[in-house]
């Protein structure tokens, strides 16, 4: 879709256009303050960064690429976020990478790399427009990495701060460089795309990012590529090849291998104390309240150390050292 309303749309302006459906949307789901905590002082720079390189460089370098390459292509490439999502969640927050995600990284480079020499073979424009949607995948795997940080904070907020930031510096950059005005049923539908594909995606992925951590919750969206390049090509984009389903099969199956981890051990949970939404059946959360609550509430609560041995992922609860 954003490839079809971006025709004759300026890259920033279609930028702009979406981030600002996307705050729209962040605006009519505000939820009450004592369900979820608030956006802290701290977390500005954090929220900078994230505007940055995910509501401005991102989509910027997919809407250039999308109008240089064909669309199912780069809806493939596409999954390659997921790579960089998990590699920088290493790096920066310990996350464990054992074999079978290695190997999933693995086929996820390997399916890059083909699409790159398929489009490469279509000519130097098809092959830069692939690249800048690698850009685009890079910048949203700093994005996805810098957003854990602040997962347990309302989801609403996050997106309203991080979209209204990338929607401004994108217009302004759009009336920089003097980009054309869009029609009026150009700028409703990107609008709209951006309302749902980046607004409620962005709040799900945030919501997502408490359970599974970054790593794995950008493997379960790694999915979405393979849904656009069919959309692609339900479209009416018949540029598929051998070398693109190649590229699709081993991208699908390291997807797939990622989300077939599974890792449980002894682990210890220090001291902690901190403020996010929870509830009181899931394992962790057996502080006592004059009136126990059964729905998701929020509160400064300690959590005591204690030792045990479980199925986890790297939520805010488990992020021990391996």
């Amino acid at each position: 879709m954003v490839q079809s309303l971006g025709k004759g749309v300026g890259s920033f302006t279609t930028a702009a256009l979406l981030y600002a459906g996307a705050a729209a949307v962040a605006w009519f789901l505000r939820r009450p303050a004592a369900k979820e905590a608030g956006i802290q002082k701290s977390d500005w720079p954090r929220l900078f960064a994230m505007a940055g390189s995910g509501a401005v460089i991102g989509p910027v370098a997919l809407a250039w690429g999308l109008q240089h390459t064909s669309g199912s292509s780069a809806s493939l490439m596409l999954t390659l976020e997921a790579v960089f999502t998990a590699v920088l969640a290493w790096r920066w927050y310990g996350e464990t990478l054992d074999k079978r995600v290695n190997a999933a990284v693995v086929l996820l480079l390997t399916g890059g790399v083909v699409l790159v020499i398929e489009q490469g073979t279509l000519g130097q424009v098809q092959l830069w427009g692939l690249l800048a949607v690698m850009l685009a995948t890079v910048a949203w795997g700093v994005d996805n990495t810098l957003s854990r940080g602040v997962a347990d904070r309302d989801p609403g907020q996050v997106v309203l701060v991080k979209a209204v930031l990338g929607s401004v510096c994108t217009l302004a950059l759009a009336t920089l460089f003097d980009e054309p005005t869009p029609l009026a049923t150009t700028a409703m539908g990107l609008v709209a795309v951006g309302a749902t594909g980046y607004g409620l995606s962005l709040r799900f992925y945030l919501l997502a990012q408490r359970t599974f951590g970054a790593a794995r919750t950008g493997s379960v969206f790694a999915f979405a590529p393979f849904i656009g390049a069919i959309g692609a090509l339900a479209l009416g984009d018949r540029s598929g090849s051998g070398l693109m389903v190649m590229a699709g099969a081993l991208m699908m199956l390291g997807v797939l291998l990622h989300l077939m981890e599974a890792h449980a051990h002894e682990h210890t949970h220090d001291p902690l104390e901190h403020e996010h939404s929870h509830r009181h059946d899931d394992g962790h959360h057996d502080h006592v309240h004059a009136l126990m609550p059964t729905d998701p509430h929020n509160h400064r609560h300690k959590h005591e150390p204690v030792t045990h041995s479980h199925a986890h992922v790297p939520d805010a609860h488990h992020e021990h050292s391996h």
